[in-house]
């Protein structure tokens, strides 16, 4: 970590502070800097103090402190000499000698001006209105300032900013600096919430986590985990923040420390209104109406964390019982009372209410706060809650993904399942789990055979519901589809379950995950809308649903962008990251991917990249459940489209290691990464072998939408053999994508320059970002290659237009747009040349001989002017 923190988020102020300070026109005047304590007065101050000396000004510091207020002119002290401090012309004097001993302006700063004794403060005020030289002063919203200061800015003589605390984004770019390298999302509203914007606790908090081991790098990301540790240093400035603390003042702030936000009618019936009164007088507390309710809070939250720290565990206790009890008092009618009462039950002196803590668990899974439910679910377990609760502690292990741990809890409740449908409803997320972070699609095909083998005609007539066999038909219609098995059965298996409007959630999603990608990868992808709209409205609301959704806005994305409906991805991706958003664990993560996927689809990269390494650092160490693996599939990818090179082969290595083996549908995508990444590395040729090769695998699987993307692929890597079978599916395949794909084709098979600039012009309309850039380059090419060179020039301008819309785009097409003297084969050999193979290395990748590439390499230096290897990637870049 940096020692000297950078200042961040200050421009504008410090832009005004220098205008302010030495206008263009008039005298010299200043600014006085407002703000609480710790928000960067000082530091800012000092900033632009430095800024003005690097002018050639010379800097006066003067300091206001309590223990100097008493002394006339004590905050002059070390400027006075010998200047007696009762002498009449004593303030002409020390305006002197602050001005003396220099040919260069002096600009004079004064820190925390509100603790100036009368006539220190009357020399500042003295030689702001003469305008002897521009003052920059701080001071403390809020604390009693002389007269002498006040002035200054009651009557126009300095402006007054005030300083505001850093906003989140400005804290992202903080902690980046200091901590050298990006910082997980979810870490960085945490800290900014508890420091409020205040870049003196801000640093106390990253400094105590980093010594207690809770913010570390992880896969290159740093993530914070576990609760605030307060250092001594923190506690120590939050205590004098909140100043000494009467008996009834700290009934009402712990009351709160345990339980904020709290109703304003709780809290007095706990504490009694007149101490609410004096608390939030005194800024310990604050109102704020919600709705119909007033709540309170506590006027900073690490006052929570300090009294917390500190508190005995008996009074923690007590206190969390008597609020449990008000809230079931007053009769709290939210749909987050219930929850909250249950969650001070488990750590209070309360008996536990085994009906209560299963309801809420259940309301936790609802809200994505897995994390919580589980510790309910357990604790309502404990209480002999039953079934319920035992199912839903088995959900909320899984959706940890802790397989083990939830199948060990589903195979017990499996065994005392009397009824087919109590059978059916244990055998379905069972599955589900043995499936995703089980890693076992083979003991998931079990559990679904033996349930379906004892819904029998006769079990099912005597016993089962209506839609236990149609859903567990659909479950195995799911499972077929991700193993990449023909997709024509199970998609009309899911498409005829949900014409049933009795379908279990459950049902409707699993359905919904067959239907969206099977038909997406048929290429019927103008069918999704309904199917995905049926999921959406009712996994939400479902305990056993509502975590799948995610999974369900994944698969859809993947969907729109296969069938080139790029412009909806967006919005999609948005709704459920907000569901998530202030979730801790695994659901935010879910929600920052979709983020991810969503830029890369839509050819945002740098957003792609940054969104994806965010969740795979959170998901590297324990994902089972397929997320991690999806993650990393598009981070291969986007990393691959910035011509990293390097980074890309890494995360191709970790892609491999991390193969999920319930998602076998998505081994054309797996394919296209190792293409990519081979394009990015120089070897066109073998990503154009493994473009082909996922379009074999993907017509081998009757799978026309996944043929498209991977012929497009290879179209874009310079194939010109695909123009034909394009043109086919175009005919037969939904969605723009087909046709783009077909138009690209056509044209680079035919050299046309012109079909080429419409072809690129046509992607750029569907959204797909990336591939313009590739169509414009090859336009550029085809130009070139016939003299046209205003259209070529105007090709080339276009294409690094959309790479940089693409937020750097590298892509294989992109170079190509730069004019060289050297053929495809002779360009393709130089690449791989500068990328550090030796002549061996790029023979074998080639299947060509050493003599080929040597030959190739002396044609190419000699048109390059260079046999320099490190000179090659000069030349290719243009340098």
């Amino acid at each position: 970590m940096s020692q000297t923190w950078p200042l961040t988020g200050r421009a504008e102020e410090l832009r005004y502070i220098q205008t302010a300070s030495w206008p263009r026109s008039g005298r010299p005047r200043g600014v006085a800097l407002a703000g609480a304590a710790g928000v960067g007065k000082t530091r800012l101050a000092r900033e632009a103090l430095g800024v003005l000396a690097a002018r050639g000004a010379s800097v006066r510091w003067v300091t206001g402190t309590a223990s100097a207020r008493d002394l006339p002119l004590g905050a002059f002290a070390g400027t006075l000499g010998d200047i007696e401090a009762g002498s009449t012309r004593v303030v002409s004097a020390t305006i002197g000698a602050l001005l003396s001993d220099t040919r260069a302006g002096v600009v004079v700063g004064v820190d925390d001006a509100h603790l100036l004794d009368e006539l220190s403060a009357l020399v500042v005020h003295e030689l702001v209105v003469r305008g002897s030289a521009p003052v920059i002063l701080t001071l403390r919203s809020g604390e009693p300032t002389p007269d002498a200061i006040t002035g200054l800015w009651k009557d126009g003589h300095l402006d007054r900013l005030e300083v505001q605390p850093l906003a989140e984004t400005e804290t992202a770019v903080l902690l980046a600096a200091v901590l050298h390298g990006p910082v997980d999302s979810g870490a960085v509203r945490r800290l900014w919430e508890l420091a409020r914007g205040n870049t003196l606790f801000l640093r106390q908090l990253v400094e105590g986590e980093l010594a207690a081991g809770n913010l570390a790098r992880e896969s290159g990301v740093w993530r914070w985990s576990g609760q605030p540790t307060m250092s001594a240093g923190l506690a120590d400035l939050v205590r004098q923040r909140m100043g000494a603390l009467p008996d009834g003042f700290v009934d009402v702030v712990d009351v709160l420390a345990l339980s904020e936000p709290l109703g304003l009618r709780v809290l007095t019936r706990l504490t009694g209104p007149g101490t609410v009164e004096a608390t939030e007088t005194r800024g310990l507390v604050e109102l704020y109406r919600d709705g119909r309710r007033w709540q309170a809070r506590l006027g900073h939250p690490l006052y929570g964390e300090v009294r917390r720290s500190g508190m005995g565990q008996l009074r923690a206790r007590r206190l969390r019982g008597e609020i449990a009890t008000a809230l079931a008092d007053l009769g709290g009618r939210r749909a987050d009372d219930a929850l909250r009462r249950a969650a001070l039950m488990v750590h209070s002196d309360l008996q536990p209410d085994a009906r209560l803590l299963t309801q809420a668990a259940r309301d936790a899974v609802r809200l994505l706060d897995i994390a919580a439910a589980e510790q309910l679910a357990r604790a309502a377990v404990d209480a002999h809650g039953g079934h319920e609760a035992r199912h839903t502690l088995a959900l909320a292990l899984s959706w940890l993904n802790r397989g083990v741990d939830a199948e060990a809890e589903f195979a017990a409740l499996a065994q005392e399942a009397g009824s087919v449908e109590d059978r059916v409803a244990i055998a379905v997320p069972r599955a589900a789990n043995l499936f995703w972070p089980g890693q076992s699609p083979e003991r998931a095909e079990a559990v679904l055979a033996a349930a379906a083998a004892g819904v029998t005609p006769a079990a099912a007539a005597a016993e089962a519901t209506s839609t236990d066999r149609p859903t567990l038909a659909v479950v195995q219609a799911m499972v077929d589809v991700f193993l990449g098995r023909p997709a024509q059965a199970g998609v009309a298996t899911a498409v005829t379950a949900l014409r049933a409007p009795d379908l279990p959630p459950v049902g409707v999603l699993l359905a919904a995950y067959c239907g969206v990608i099977g038909l997406a990868a048929l290429g019927r992808a103008d069918e999704i809308g309904p199917v995905a709209a049926r999921a959406y409205a009712v996994a939400p609301q479902s305990v056993g649903t509502a975590v799948g959704a995610f999974g369900l806005c994944d698969l859809h994305l993947s969907a729109l962008h296969l069938a080139g409906y790029l412009h909806e991805l967006d919005d999609l991706a948005q709704v459920h990251y907000r569901r998530a958003a202030d979730m801790p664990g695994y659901s935010r993560l879910r929600g920052v991917a979709l983020l991810g996927h969503a830029a890369r689809y839509r050819g945002r990269l740098r957003a792609a990249i940054q969104d994806l390494r965010e969740a795979w650092a959170g998901f590297a160490n324990v994902d089972m459940e397929g997320y991690g693996f999806r993650t990393l599939l598009g981070l291969t990818h986007a990393l691959a489209m910035t011509g990293d090179a390097a980074g890309a082969r890494r995360a191709l290595v970790r892609l491999e290691a991390h193969r999920h083996p319930s998602f076998v549908f998505c081994d054309p995508e797996v394919l296209l990464a190792h293409g990519w990444v081979a394009a990015a590395e120089g070897s066109l040729t073998e990503a154009i072998r493994l473009a082909r090769e996922s379009a074999a695998l993907a017509v081998a699987r009757g799978h026309p939408g996944y043929e498209v993307l991977a012929l497009h692929t290879a179209v874009r890597f310079g194939d010109r053999t695909v123009a034909g079978r394009l043109s086919e599916l175009a005919s037969v395949v939904d969605g723009p994508r087909a046709r783009a794909a077909a138009g690209h084709a056509v044209a680079l098979a035919a050299d046309d320059g012109e079909a080429l600039r419409i072809a690129s012009g046509q992607l750029e309309e569907m959204g797909d970002l990336p591939a313009a850039v590739d169509a414009a380059s090859h336009a550029a090419v085809a130009y070139r290659r016939r003299h046209e060179d205003v259209a070529a020039d105007m090709a080339t301008a276009r294409a690094h237009r959309l790479a940089q819309e693409c937020e750097g785009a590298r892509t294989p097409g992109l170079a190509l747009a730069r004019p060289l003297p050297l053929t495809g084969r002779e360009r393709e050999i130089v690449t791989l040349a500068a990328a550090g193979l030796s002549n061996r290395a790029i023979a074998d990748r080639l299947v060509v001989s050493v003599r080929t590439v040597e030959g190739h390499l002396y044609r190419a230096s000699a048109k390059l002017g260079t046999s320099n290897r490190a000179e090659f990637a000069d030349r290719l870049r243009g340098d």
